[in-house]
């Protein structure tokens, strides 16, 4: 008898879970109406059609917003579209729109709609704010997952500071954030320019089978996949993903451990500071290390992967270098391959050199950045990755590659040959080295320095 009378305690709990996780799930939309939706932005037409929402771009309109009346912070989001191809589109989360911020612009987190051959659907995007946060150049995989002319499949779970995406159940993005952190969901109809691209005049996104989750979150959770990149955006930490994967902080947001002045036993005593969980270069009238100088990691390293946030000032010249040795001895900037960080627009730098190999991203003197690089204006964070393996090197800039070559090979030496490198033998080929920031004299502010070996 006390054996029955477990069996069915058991199975009446067993029911309870799984009656909790079936129930948990809210219907945003009715198939009726848009009870519990309102319009935000510009002027696009949101109507119901056959049980479905349907947006349709308007002319001389910006971004249309279909947004919930309530408010989410923790949640976990289902829904299924179809779009136009003309159409570019999003699903809009811990969005707000508010008159003391740009007039009252929707602003906030995207899941991305992108049906064009680039193939970002699924990327986060941070609308009207610092741009994309994680987009399929990480995740190659997700840059198939989206169907054209079909319904597709959008998940989204964002939890405290962890948010993920799925496109037809294929894993896209994993991302720390701690930029929003509640506000509403929002179905987008993207501005179009009907003068230039008068068929996309009309062009619509069809939604339906809306729900949220907002209990019982982390039971529903799915697991993340191993093989994607994650991007951790929490300042000057390290996750879980980060740790198990061999991830080290090379700047704790407070203290100099671990770096030392450039042909020096210890860090630099003026030039820099540390303010605010960054690590500063204090304005001295643009002097190459006249100041400060330049700061190296005590470590060496050989392959390595590098992420590194900067923020520059107007005019500002500053850089990343890598397998730096020391032994050249250089009166100014320490010897060593760069990642150059520079204001483009006003610093003349940038129009020496050639080709371009002067700018931002570029491997300074050497390998222009290519041209369509995405660049946040001035003040605002951007963030540098250089990756190196086997001799092959990639610079990365918000989250695009925008060089790539081989150390050592004929083509980078034809290079190091034409450059003002030249004087240095074997230049930039140095098997191991240490990871140098640049006193170049302007203010330039870094965080979330992290690498690992490879």
């Amino acid at each position: 008898m006390r054996i029955k009378l477990i069996i069915c305690t058991l199975l009446i709990s067993m029911s309870t879970v799984f009656s909790q996780k079936d129930n948990s799930w809210t219907v945003l939309f009715n198939g009726k109406n848009l009870d519990g939706w309102e319009q935000k932005g510009g002027k696009a037409k949101f109507t119901i059609e056959k049980g479905v929402i349907v947006g349709k771009t308007v002319p001389d309109s910006p971004n249309s917003f279909l947004c919930t009346s309530k408010m989410y912070d923790d949640f976990i989001l289902e829904l299924e579209f179809k779009v136009d191809t003309c159409m570019n589109s999003g699903v809009q989360f811990r969005s707000l729109s508010n008159p003391s911020y740009k007039n009252g612009v929707v602003y906030g987190y995207q899941m991305e709609i992108d049906p064009s051959k680039r193939g970002w659907s699924g990327g986060i995007y941070d609308e009207q704010g610092c741009g994309w946060l994680y987009n399929n150049e990480y995740n190659p995989k997700a840059k198939l997952a989206f169907k054209n002319n079909q319904w597709n499949k959008y998940r989204i779970e964002a939890i405290g500071n962890h948010i993920k995406t799925w496109v037809n159940g294929v894993f896209a993005t994993d991302l720390l954030d701690d930029k929003h952190i509640t506000g509403f969901i929002g179905l987008q109809v993207h501005s179009i320019n009907a003068v230039t691209k008068p068929w996309t005049l009309g062009s619509k996104i069809s939604w339906k089978n809306i729900r949220i989750m907002t209990q019982h979150l982390e039971q529903n959770t799915i697991k993340s996949d191993k093989e994607i990149v994650q991007i951790n955006n929490i300042l000057n930490t390290l996750s879980d993903y980060e740790q198990r994967n061999g991830w080290k902080l090379l700047f704790d947001g407070k203290t100099t451990t671990g770096w030392r002045g450039t042909y020096k036993d210890k860090f630099p005593e003026n030039g820099w500071e540390i303010k605010d969980g960054e690590l500063c270069v204090i304005e001295a009238d643009g002097k190459e290390s006249a100041n400060g100088g330049d700061i190296v990691t005590l470590d060496e390293f050989a392959d390595f992967e590098l992420v590194v946030d900067f923020k520059i000032t107007t005019g500002a010249n500053s850089g990343i270098k890598y397998y730096v040795t020391e032994k050249e001895h250089n009166p100014g900037s320490t010897i060593g391959p760069e990642f150059q960080i520079l204001d483009d627009k006003n610093h003349p730098d940038a129009k020496l050199g050639r080709d371009g190999n002067r700018t931002i991203g570029s491997l300074y003197d050497l390998i222009p950045a290519i041209k369509t690089k995405r660049v946040n204006p001035i003040g605002e964070w951007n963030t540098a990755r250089i990756i190196s393996k086997n001799n092959h090197v990639e610079h990365w800039l918000n989250g695009f590659k925008v060089v790539e070559y081989e150390r050592g090979s004929k083509e980078f030496r034809e290079l190091v040959a034409l450059s003002k490198y030249k004087i240095w033998e074997n230049f930039g080929e140095a098997p191991k080295g240490k990871i140098l920031l640049q006193d170049h004299g302007n203010k330039v502010n870094f965080r979330n320095i992290k690498i690992r070996r490879l």
